[in-house]
Parts: structure tokens; sequence; C-alpha cells
């Protein structure tokens, strides 16, 4: 793909830099790198005269060479060039920026006349005018205008209504853009913040699971033993091996409880431990067997076609 050169500049405007780019991500790219954006920034690009956003690969290519191009980053807007001649804008049109209409005056040539004049010859370019080009023929008298097309007005008036709709789009699309930028900053504060909380939570979680010294079992367990029926069908294999390790005894000190009441609850973590060891024993027996069963299938597969060739 052949390379355009462009021109680059931020929204301050105070240095311009040549590159040449074959695609917009390129441009994107290299236009970062001289205008010192950061690596990861989110980087827009806008036409420098109008504002125009440039997202449409096609568009872009359809610029001409050298066209002047704004990169915009972290939540940049573009603004208008104020440009002063000192008074001598009558001389060239191309110097002109402010106080437009009076220089038109001066020259005697209504703005929108020569916008209309290469409408006329090549309808196409419209997409090459600026905001202000296009909402200068909006405001044009359609009668005039529309002598100057060599169009009937009723097309013409079409025609000025098909703008509009293009400066309402673009003035859309602008305003949904600093929407969505202003939207995805609360969103990432608030990821942020959400962040830290479950920090916080699973510290107080880390907190709460302390062991206690004296009876060697962390503070879940002991809730766990002292406030739920059936407790041992709510422990895990480690908790329950670790009541049997204590024992009966240190048990009855920890949960203050009569020998009686602590022998029942330790042999009822017992029984739920040797039930859960019974099933994965269990398991692994179903596995084998389904591990021996095809084995047996694969090799009465393999026999098969032997058995058949000596008959």
């Amino acid at each position: 793909m052949a390379e355009k050169p462009c021109k680059v500049c931020n929204f301050t405007r105070q240095n311009l830099y040549g590159l040449a780019a074959p695609s917009l991500g390129q441009l994107k790219m290299k236009g970062s790198e001289v205008l010192g954006f950061s690596p990861g920034a989110s980087v827009s690009v806008v036409l420098e005269d109008d504002g125009t956003i440039v997202e449409d690969e096609a568009y872009f290519l359809c610029l001409p060479s050298n066209t002047k191009f704004m990169l915009l980053c972290d939540g940049e807007v573009w603004r208008p060039a104020k440009k002063y001649d000192g008074g001598t804008a009558w001389l060239s049109r191309e110097s002109v920026d402010v106080e437009r209409d009076m220089v038109d005056n001066v020259s005697g040539v209504e703005p929108w006349c020569s916008l209309a004049h290469q409408l006329k010859e090549d309808l196409a370019s419209i997409v090459l005018m600026s905001e202000a080009d296009l909402q200068s023929l909006v405001d044009a008298p359609c009668a005039d205008l529309a002598s100057v097309l060599g169009f009937p007005d009723q097309k013409t008036q079409d025609l000025q209504d098909t703008l509009q709709r293009v400066l309402d789009r673009r003035e859309e699309e602008r305003q949904s853009k600093e929407l969505l930028q202003l939207y995805l900053k609360v969103v990432e504060k608030e990821r942020g913040q959400t962040l830290q909380q479950e920090g916080q939570t699973v510290q107080d979680e880390r907190d709460g699971m302390e062991v206690d010294g004296a009876s060697g079992f962390n503070s879940r367990t002991l809730q766990v033993l002292k406030g739920r029926a059936s407790p041992e069908t709510r422990l895990s294999n480690e908790e329950l091996q670790e009541v049997l390790k204590q024992g009966v005894e240190t048990l009855m000190d920890v949960l203050d409880w009569d020998r009686e009441r602590t022998t029942d609850l330790v042999q009822a973590c017992e029984g739920e431990l040797n039930k859960r060891l019974q099933q994965v024993q269990a398991l692994q027996s179903l596995s084998a067997h389904s591990q021996q069963s095809k084995s047996t299938s694969a090799v009465s597969r393999e026999e098969e076609p032997q058995t058949k060739r000596h008959k």
C-alpha cells in the first residue's frame, strides 16, 4: 500500500510534523510518537481545519496528500484556530479565518458562490469541505444556489437538507465521543474503587481465619463447631482431620462441653471423614474399571480382523 504524505499536530497547534503513513492506524501510531503521546494513550484523529472526525479508512485514503490532521489524546477537544492577518485578509482568501463575511463583502462575492461552482464541477468534492463551508451552503438562498448549480429548486432544497443532516451528524458524533470518553473515565474510577474494596474484603476474611494459639483451631472451625447443627458436614477434610488429631480432651476445653457431647461430635467427624474416603475409593474403582473395559474393547477390535483373515 502506497504511503500518503500527511501533516500532524496536537490540539495546541504549536508544532506541525510531516510524515508518511499508508493507513489511518499507521498515522495514529507515527503521529503519537512524534507528538510525544504516552504509548497506551487513546488517540483520535480529526481534520485540523474544521475538526471533522476521521475514523473510516476509506475516507482517510480519499483525502489529498499533505492534509493537516490533529491528533487528540485523553479528552482533548478540537478548537478552531485563531488567525489574524493585520488587515490584509482581502488580498487572499486562504488567509481568512476571522471576519470572513467582511472579506467576502469587500470582494463582492458571496462566500458560498465559489463553493457552489466547485460543487457544479465535481459533486464528490463535498466530502472534502469543512463544516464552515457546508454551513455556508445551507444558509445560502435556495433560489440563488439553484441558479448557480443549475438544479431545480426542489433538488437544491433537498441538497441543503442533506447537508444540514451531515452537519447534525458530525456534531452528534463529536458529542457522543466526548460522552463516551467521560463514561470510560467514570467506569475506570469505579473499577479501581471496586478492586480496592475487594482487596479489603479479602484481607478481612484472612483476618477472620486466624488460628487460635491455645487450641490449634482457626476461628471459622470453632464457629462451625459451636453454632451449627451437624457441623461435621460443613467442615473440610483438613478440618475434620484436625478435630480427630486434637481429640476429645482438647475439644472439651475449647468448646466448654461435657465429655458425652464432645465424644459424639468426634465420632460424627470420624464417621463423616470415613464416608468421604469411601466415596473417593469408590470413584477411583469405577474409573479403573472403566479404563480396563476400554482397553479390553480395544484389544478385541484389534483381534477381530485377524480372526476373519484366518477363516
